[in-house]
């Protein structure tokens, strides 16, 4: 026979600031567990979102990122001539060769600097981002020193705002306009003409070659041709496969956040455990009475578990609340895959949201199991004389 429900409503209404004292202090670490993973789901979807899954990208055989890949521009002749690429409304192929090189900038908050992508690129490659815009300023002009900055580089950086310039290398770099990336890792990049930056900084070859295959079975076919290619000496891999892969480059905040989540949720589970403790020492010989009445040690076990589970429920979607402020958060971090900026916002997304509750009540599950299996083998006949 099961205690009813509103027997542990009105418990915890009898005893309103020890109930609300706890799911504060539960929320508190909820929140603080919930802002580290807000951290984590925020860069993982930059890098991730980044790639497309109806893009191939070609890279050396055996290179891990575009910076030690290369592509030669004879090669780049052969891939452009293969069957089943898509073709723009002018009859071309859809392909875009890319050069990828890293430009050391000072930052505001940091005049030592840090690195940034410098992406070179033809029209090509915006036709095969059509989400990302240039918001202020202009197109930068092929063949000459031009650069659009990407929206959270330009905040981030001395000397990337429209009209800026900056030096690396031989030259100075002007600063024509702002882009947004929306919400990809190329919001962590600044972009120019492949022609020009090739030239100044004495690239003979691309980095990278990314390819939109018309259909399915022509991503396999053109995949299956470079693979298998002795001569090219290139892999093929869709683009979301790659910045899947960049996520290793940011082991140093998995571990973080694993390590973070581990003992939050250890500590939400303590505290569940003191105040079912308190709860069931105040409640003693009336527990023994539910007993006495006919009530069986399960019952007794499992009221005292839901109740601290509510509690923790409570404190879950206080942490959730608490964590609100978080969100949306610009910040940077160095991808130690590529050694170069990453700029994301912190993303407390639905589901991050329910894992920080789940987590709560699964705490408050375990800290209340203790008390209740404490408060079910105590013998009747001695409950009933306690004070």
């Amino acid at each position: 026979m099961a205690i009813p429900l509103k027997y542990n409503i009105g418990n915890i209404s009898s005893r309103r600031v020890s109930t609300l004292m706890s799911v504060l202090g539960i929320g508190i670490v909820i929140a603080v567990m919930l802002s580290m993973m807000a951290l984590s789901n925020g860069v993982n979807s930059a890098i991730i979102s980044t790639g497309s899954k109806d893009n191939l990208m070609i890279m050396r055989d055996g290179s891990d990122t575009e910076l030690d890949s290369w592509v030669d521009k004879a090669k780049f002749q052969v891939l452009r001539t293969l069957p089943g690429i898509q073709k723009d409304a002018q009859g071309q192929p859809v392909i875009s060769p890319e050069i990828i090189i890293v430009f050391k900038l000072p930052k505001k908050d940091n005049p030592k600097g840090s690195n940034v992508n410098v992406r070179g690129v033809t029209p090509m490659g915006f036709e095969m981002r059509p989400y990302l815009k240039v918001i202020e300023g202009r197109m930068f002009r092929p063949g000459v020193n031009e650069v659009i900055v990407s929206r959270r580089i330009r905040d981030r950086f001395v000397g990337c705002n429209v009209g800026d310039s900056f030096h690396f290398g031989p030259q100075d770099w002007n600063v024509v306009g702002i882009f947004d990336g929306a919400g990809t890792s190329f919001d962590s990049e600044i972009w120019t003409d492949v022609g020009y930056l090739g030239s100044v900084r004495k690239r003979e070859s691309y980095s990278t070659v990314v390819i939109r295959p018309a259909d399915h079975d022509a991503a396999t076919s053109i995949k299956a041709a470079v693979d298998n290619d002795n001569r090219l000496k290139l892999q093929a891999k869709s683009e979301y496969q790659y910045y899947d892969e960049q996520t290793s480059g940011l082991v140093g905040i998995k571990v973080l956040v694993g390590f973070v989540t581990f003992f939050m949720v250890i500590g939400a589970t303590l505290g569940a455990m003191n105040t079912m403790f308190t709860a069931v020492a105040s409640r003693t010989r009336e527990l023994a009475t539910l007993r006495a009445l006919g009530f069986k040690r399960r019952a007794i076990l499992m009221t005292v578990v839901i109740e601290s589970a509510f509690v923790s429920l409570l404190g879950g979607l206080a942490g959730v609340l608490l964590a609100l402020p978080v969100n949306l958060i610009s910040t940077g971090t160095t991808n130690f895959k590529t050694f170069s900026e990453v700029a994301f916002n912190f993303n407390m997304g639905p589901a991050v949201a329910l894992r920080g509750i789940l987590l709560a009540v699964v705490a408050g599950v375990i800290g209340g199991l203790l008390p209740a299996i404490s408060a079910a083998r105590l013998p009747i006949t001695r409950a009933l004389r306690e004070i």
